[in-house]
């Protein structure tokens, strides 16, 4: 079965395809034609990944599905959440996100940088949207690991029950304990189930 993958990020695309099995085909809007940005106006997560996807589904009329995801940290009284993919700025930089994160953190004690990623995957065929949700708790690390692999927050988040960041794990353990493969998982249960 093919369905589009609402993004232009290869990562994330290299994840879902991962976690979907070689039951389903992702295609991405640009190998369709699409170079454009998707758009992402709304103060909620679930709100942006319903917007994504049905921008996505009026313009090719398939089976599509998008994700919205956020960092959310308690002492910074949930942000950046919604804002995560910008929260230095509208470049879009993830080191300098991380850096403006663990700037804030300052001073705070290991215990109290709790955090989770909220996932909201859309998936809309037909016209109707389907939601799938998918948290992972943890916390803030005191500095930026090594690891390199993973993107965005991964480096200074260490999933709870772990000792290391996100980043220091294979792509298959993540896949298991993260927020997105959480969603990514429901959605293939969802598939299969509407497939027979």
């Amino acid at each position: 079965m093919e369905i589009i993958f609402a993004t232009n990020n290869s990562h994330k695309a290299e994840e879902a395809s991962e976690i979907l099995g070689p039951s389903f085909k992702l295609i991405l809007p640009s190998s369709l034609g699409f170079e454009g940005d998707i758009p992402e106006t709304h103060p909620t997560i679930k709100e942006n990944s319903l917007q994504k996807a049905m921008f996505i589904w009026n313009r090719f009329h398939k089976p599509c599905f998008a994700d919205d995801t956020g960092l959310e940290i308690d002492a910074l009284d949930g942000a950046p959440g919604v804002y995560s993919a910008r929260y230095a700025g509208e470049s879009k930089n993830p080191a300098d996100n991380r850096k403006k994160v663990l700037k804030e953190l300052e001073g705070v004690p290991y215990e109290r940088r709790t955090a989770h990623f909220l996932c909201v995957v859309t998936y809309v065929e037909n016209g109707k949207a389907t939601f799938f949700e998918g948290t992972c708790k943890g916390h803030i690390a005191l500095h930026e690991s090594e690891g390199v692999q993973g993107f965005g927050y991964d480096s200074i988040f260490i999933p709870e029950g772990m000792d290391v960041t996100m980043a220091e794990i294979s792509i298959d353990e993540k896949g298991k304990i993260a927020h997105r493969g959480m969603a990514m998982r429901k959605l293939k249960c969802h598939l299969l189930k509407n497939q027979d």
